[in-house]
C-alpha cells in the first residue's frame, strides 16, 4: 500500500483567482451590506434559468429554506414529507414552524422514492421537500403530479444542485420554490456561506420579497410604490453581504469551466470503478435519461457494509480522506422524538451504512484521482496496489478482482 505526503481531501473550496478583483471594487464602492451591484448580477444569472420567476441571493440555503417554510404557511401539527438522508437544515426549517417530518424511503439513487410518497400523505400533510442529492434530480414529474392532485406545497432542496437540470429545467426552478446553497463545499461558493431562494410561482413573489425584507414593504418603498415602509408580515434577516456576492459572481461567471472539470473527474471515477461494480464489490450512482448533473459529489456504496470502515481506514493510511455524508435523521435522537417513518425502511438505513464519498474538487489533479482509484482497487486485491489506474488507455481484467 502506498502513502502520499500530501493528503487528498474529500472536498476543497473553489477559488477561481479573480475574486479579489471583484472584492476590491466592492470595498471602493462603500456598500458592504448587500443588495447592491453584485447581488443583482447573481440574481440575474439565476433568473436566466427561470421561467418568469424571481431569485433572491441570501445568506445561506438554510435562510432560503426558512423563508420557504413561511411561504408554505406551515403551522404546528402540519406534516411535511421528506427523505431522512439529508442535512438537518432541510427539516429544521419546517420543524421551526411546528411541522412533523414524515420520512419516506430512498430509491437506489439516494433520492426520496417518488413511488412511496402518496402512501405517506395524510389529512395533515402540507408539503413535500424533495432533495436533489449529489446534484442529480429526483423524479420531479411524479412528485409535482402528486402535489397537484393533493394540493400540496413543494419546495425543492437543490442545495447541491445549482446548474443541474431535469428535462431541460434547472433544479430549483420546477417547484413553486427552490433553495440553493453556495456554501464552501458546493460547486460555486460565496466565500464560505451563501444561498439562493428561487420563487417560480408568481403568486409568491411579493410575499417572498416582504419576508426577505425583514417582514416589511421596504422594497416597495424604495421603488416609490408606497409612501412609507412598515412591518406587515413575518420576516428574516437573510441578506448576503456584497463582498460575498462579488465572490460568488466571479464563480458564476466561470460556471462552465468549473462544471467541465468536475464532470470530467466524476465520469473518470465512474468509468474506472465500473469493474468493481460488475464484480459486485460496489454500487455506483446512475444518471437517468433527460437529466444533467453538476458532479457535486461522487459516491460509492460498498455492497458489504461491514467492509466500509475498513475501506475508510485503508484510504486514510494512504492519506486519502473519504467519509459517509449524512447520518439518518429518522434514527437521530431528535428525529425519533419529532418524526415518523412512513412504510418500510428497506433502503435508507442500509444505504447509509454503505455509502462513501470520494474526493472530488475542481483542483483535484488526475494523478491524485489515479491514487484514489488505485487504493480502492488494492483494498479488494492488494497486488493491484502498484498498478496505475485512471488512465483512459488502460485496460483491466475485472474478472480477477475479488470482493470478499
Amino acid at each position: 500500500m502506498s502513502s502520499s505526503s500530501k493528503r487528498i481531501t474529500a472536498t476543497s473550496s473553489t477559488v477561481i483567482g479573480n475574486e479579489l478583483d471583484y472584492a476590491r471594487e466592492v470595498l471602493k464602492s462603500g456598500n458592504l451590506n448587500g443588495k447592491g451591484k453584485y447581488s443583482k448580477l447573481c440574481e440575474k444569472w439565476l433568473e436566466s434559468f427561470m421561467h418568469g420567476g424571481r431569485a433572491f441571493v441570501v445568506s445561506s440555503c438554510t435562510s432560503a429554506l426558512e423563508i420557504a417554510a413561511i411561504l408554505a404557511d406551515i403551522k404546528p401539527g402540519d406534516e411535511v414529507i421528506v427523505p431522512s438522508y439529508t442535512y438537518v437544515t432541510t427539516v429544521n426549517s419546517f420543524v421551526l414552524r411546528g411541522a412533523t417530518p414524515v420520512w419516506v424511503d430512498l430509491d437506489k439513487g439516494m433520492h426520496i422514492d417518488a413511488s412511496l410518497i402518496e402512501a405517506a400523505i395524510t389529512p395533515k400533510t402540507k408539503a413535500i421537500i424533495p432533495v436533489h442529492y449529489g446534484g442529480i434530480a429526483c423524479e420531479m414529474d411524479t412528485i409535482m403530479d402528486i402535489a397537484k392532485r393533493n394540493n400540496l406545497f413543494v419546495c425543492e432542496d437543490a442545495a447541491m444542485a445549482c446548474n443541474s437540470t431535469y428535462k431541460g429545467r434547472m433544479l430549483g426552478t420546477i417547484a413553486p420554490v427552490g433553495c440553493i446553497s453556495f456554501q464552501e463545499k458546493k460547486n460555486f461558493t460565496a466565500g464560505g456561506q451563501g444561498g439562493a431562494l428561487l420563487i417560480n410561482d408568481p403568486n409568491l413573489i411579493e410575499r417572498a420579497e416582504t419576508i426577505y425584507e425583514h417582514g416589511t414593504n421596504r422594497a416597495r418603498f424604495i421603488r416609490g410604490e408606497v409612501d412609507r415602509y412598515e412591518w406587515i408580515d413575518l420576516g428574516v434577516n437573510a441578506t448576503l453581504t456584497e463582498l460575498q456576492a462579488s465572490f460568488l459572481y466571479s464563480q458564476l461567471q466561470a460556471s462552465r469551466f468549473i462544471s467541465i472539470r468536475r464532470l470530467y473527474l466524476w465520469n473518470r471515477y465512474h468509468s474506472a470503478l465500473t469493474p468493481l461494480l460488475k464484480r459486485g464489490c460496489i454500487m455506483l450512482p446512475e444518471v437517468p435519461k433527460d437529466i444533467t448533473h453538476n458532479a457535486n459529489v461522487f459516491w460509492i456504496r460498498v455492497t458489504d457494509p461491514t467492509q466500509r470502515d475498513d475501506l475508510i481506514r485503508h484510504l486514510d493510511h494512504a492519506n486519502i480522506e473519504a467519509h459517509p455524508q449524512f447520518m439518518p435523521l429518522h434514527l437521530s435522537p431528535y428525529g425519533q422524538r419529532i418524526g415518523r417513518f412512513s412504510g418500510d425502511d428497506r433502503v435508507t438505513t442500509m444505504a447509509i451504512s454503505q455509502i462513501l464519498i470520494l474526493p472530488l474538487s475542481m483542483i483535484m489533479t488526475n494523478e491524485e484521482q489515479n491514487m484514489v482509484i488505485r487504493e480502492i482497487f488494492s483494498f479488494w486485491q492488494p497486488e493491484l496496489g502498484d498498478r496505475k489506474f485512471g488512465d483512459s488507455n488502460e485496460t483491466r481484467d475485472s474478472e480477477t478482482t475479488e470482493c470478499s
